[in-house]
Parts: structure tokens; C-alpha cells; sequence
């Protein structure tokens, strides 16, 4: 299964592997069991973040697989994410350091800054009280030397827009090599991935099933009658076909399961394909995004007066 998965070149030269565990509400006592199921399926692409809160147990689990022999360090992909809170370019390098001691590694993948959003130092939740003006040239910046020093093999974005993306490439050294969204069958970021497409920067789509087990929204992604019905006309599950759509619109993917089943049919995605008279019923699936984020903005403080402000626009 493991040599089944496809990988996709970034613009350094660096191979993402098309499906990744996502690990965000992954909880304590869990995430690690998590880990060592998908590896030894097959998994060899992680997604972490600090503010996960989970890369403690993540790291141990890595230590022992790597112990165990069941994988090398080189052959995984880790990705883990600059929190809102670090953007100051002294704490940048900081926050990788904290990130690789909690992982046990001495690189990453792929490091990303998580929001084009910045909170007061040491800060603890989402709290609009916490927020600061932004200054994404900075703290690119910062996150260059990263890629420099070797300790981010590449380094990328998380939840920028088409608008903050164009502005980071007309100033950044080093290019994104990835933007990591929400994308799914309900929001399909077509104009974003357009965009991504004709730059080189490869989107990453979490949430690619809609997140059906958050509780911090209703998410109805994997009920859409339209993805049922393509689902049951390939034998597939509605997740697997949700998964196959972000493939074939040359996206990586981050299904998130704690639930070894759910794991390795989220796998399942390589040997198939959606034939392209059902791949456009999908322009008839109602847009919207799930991930309501109206903490990171505020009228007086911040970068943001509005969400409209937030996405500009890609509502």
C-alpha cells in the first residue's frame, strides 16, 4: 500500500505524498495509536501544529516507530505550523525549535505559518483581545531562514487567500511551497486553486471530508446527495470519493481518523478514479465554508474589521 501512494513535486524539489494524516482534535492518549495504525498502513505523510497541542505524543510515537524499524526519518513527510502567537521573527525560530523537541526531530518537511493573523506573545486561546497587526513580510522572512538553516526542508502558508498569497509571492525570497486550505466537495476554492496552479504553489486541502467529527460545526459535506450518489454508483464510500475529487483536482489531502478502518480506506483513493461525466455533477454541490473564524477579527484590534476582510472576499 505504501509504495501506492502518488507524491506531487513542490517548487523546490521537495515530494509531498497526496494523502496525510491530519491530526487537528486528534485528542491526548489517542493521536499516538493513531500514528503507528496509519504508518504501518501505509501513511507517510503526518500533519501537525503547535496548536494542536498534541506533537508530545506524536514525537514519542515517532521515536518508536523509527526504533521499531518500521520506518526511516527520510521516508515520512511531517509538516508542522507557526502559531499566531510566535510571529514575531525573534520568536520564529523559537517556535520550530519547541515544534522539533516535542516531535524528537531535527527537521520538519514543511513548516507553514498557520493564519495571515497575529496574537500577543504567550497568549492562551482565541480571544479577539489578543490580536496585534499583522506583518506577514517579517515573519516570512523569518520563516526563510528557517529554510535556510535546513531545519524546514520547505516552507509554505496556511489559509491565505488568492489576494494575501499574490502579495506574499511579489516580495518572498523564497516562495510558498504550499498553501493549506479548507477544501472539500462543499467549498472548492476554485478560484484560489487556479491561482496556486499558475504560480506553483501546490494546495494542501484539510478538511477534505468536511470534518465530520468536530464539534466546532455542523459539517454535511459527506451527506450531499450528489457525492451519496456518485459514491454509490463506484461502489465507493462517500469518503473515498470526496478524497478521490481533491486528488483529481491535483490537491494533497488531510483526512483526519483516529479509527483504524477509517484510516485505511482513506487510502483507497489511487487505483480508481472518478470518470468525468460524474466528476461535473460536482459544480452543482452548494458552496460554503465551514470554518467560522470571526475570533480573528474585531473592529478596533488586529489586521481585520471582518471575515470579508480576512478572505478578502472568498467568502
Amino acid at each position: 500500500m505504501a509504495n501506492a501512494i502518488k507524491v506531487f513535486e513542490l517548487n523546490n524539489g521537495a515530494k509531498i505524498p497526496l494523502v496525510g494524516l491530519g491530526t487537528w482534535q486528534a485528542s491526548p492518549g489517542v493521536v499516538g495509536d493513531a500514528i503507528s495504525t496509519a504508518v504501518k498502513i501505509g501513511y507517510r505523510h503526518i500533519d501537525c501544529a503547535q496548536m494542536y497541542d498534541n506533537e508530545k505524543e506524536i514525537g514519542a510515537a515517532l521515536k518508536k516507530l523509527f526504533e521499531d524499524d518500521v520506518v526511516k526519518r527520510e521516508e515520512l513527510f511531517i509538516t508542522s505550523k507557526l502559531w499566531c502567537t510566535d510571529h514575531d521573527p525573534q520568536d520564529v525560530p523559537e517556535a520550530l525549535n519547541r515544534t522539533l523537541q516535542n516531535l524528537q526531530l531535527d527537521y520538519v518537511d514543511l513548516y507553514l505559518m498557520h493564519w495571515p493573523v497575529r496574537m500577543k506573545k504567550g497568549s492562551v486561546g482565541l480571544n479577539p483581545e489578543n490580536l496585534l497587526p499583522v506583518d506577514i513580510p517579517s515573519t516570512w522572512k523569518a520563516m526563510e531562514s528557517l529554510y535556510d538553516s535546513g531545519k524546514a526542508r520547505a516552507i509554505g502558508v496556511s489559509n491565505f487567500s488568492t489576494k494575501k498569497l499574490e502579495n506574499l509571492l511579489e516580495l518572498a525570497r523564497v516562495p510558498p511551497a504550499v498553501n493549506q486550505v479548507e477544501c472539500h466537495p462543499s467549498w472548492r476554492q476554485a478560484k484560489l486553486r487556479e491561482f496556486c496552479t499558475s504560480k506553483g504553489v501546490h494546495l494542501s486541502a484539510y478538511f477534505p471530508l468536511g470534518s465530520p467529527g468536530t464539534t466546532w460545526f455542523k459539517s454535511d459535506v459527506l451527506t450531499n446527495p450528489i457525492l451519496k450518489t456518485v459514491a454509490e454508483k463506484l461502489d465507493k464510500s462517500p469518503a473515498q470519493v470526496a478524497l478521490r475529487w481533491g486528488l483529481q483536482m491535483g490537491n494533497s489531502v488531510l483526512p483526519k481518523s483516529t479509527n483504524e478502518g477509517r484510516i485505511r480506506e482513506n487510502l483507497d483513493v489511487f487505483d480508481w478514479s472518478i470518470p468525468d461525466d460524474l466528476l461535473a455533477k460536482f459544480s452543482d454541490i452548494e458552496q460554503a465554508r465551514l470554518l467560522d473564524v470571526s475570533f480573528f477579527v474585531h473592529e478596533t484590534l488586529g489586521s481585520y474589521k471582518s471575515l470579508e476582510e480576512l478572505w478578502d472576499g472568498e467568502m
